[in-house]
């Protein structure tokens, strides 16, 4: 099955709205980008997290927008992978990482992973994520790698500790 160039830009429009929402602290333009019954996870600490519909999407964006350490990050996405399914949506995965600017440079890498993406053609035309994972670049995408394939879970930094 092929995915049309329209669709790929908009698809890749649709990470790009996801990553400009969320490190401006744009809390409606990140509900925006998911469904109303979205689930994203967060596979990154030894306590992964699970938001749902667009109320837990609002809530991750509200934690985010108020961490302390959150604000002058970045989150860069390279080498997306457009997988279209027979149900005319579309899985992706893409690498991940973020930057943290802030003071003078140089710049922090903070983090180093890939998304494991579910978008769906929404009845107003739009894509939007039905499913989104974060994963460290650990664990099955290394399983080629002899010794490697375990995902190690994280110790989650204070500053970055949900409070619900």
């Amino acid at each position: 099955m092929s995915l049309s160039i329209e669709d790929r830009l908009a698809l890749q429009d649709l990470i790009a709205d996801y990553s400009w929402a969320l490190d401006t602290g744009d809390v409606e333009g990140l509900v925006a980008c998911f469904t109303p019954d979205a689930r994203m996870v967060e596979e990154v600490f030894e306590d992964p997290d699970i938001w749902e519909g667009h109320e837990g999407i609002r809530g991750i964006a509200e934690h985010y927008r108020n961490a302390p350490g959150f604000p002058g990050r970045q989150h860069h996405v390279t080498q997306i992978q457009f997988r279209p399914q027979d149900d005319g949506s579309v899985k992706m995965r893409a690498f991940a990482f973020v930057t943290e600017c802030e003071g003078e440079p140089p710049y922090v890498l903070r983090f180093t992973g890939w998304y494991d993406d579910h978008a769906v053609r929404c009845e107003d035309g739009r894509w939007r994520f039905h499913r989104r994972t974060v994963r460290l670049w650990d664990g099955e995408v290394l399983k080629n790698f002899p010794g490697r394939g375990e995902w190690v879970p994280r110790k989650r930094p204070e500053s970055l500790i949900i409070k619900r």
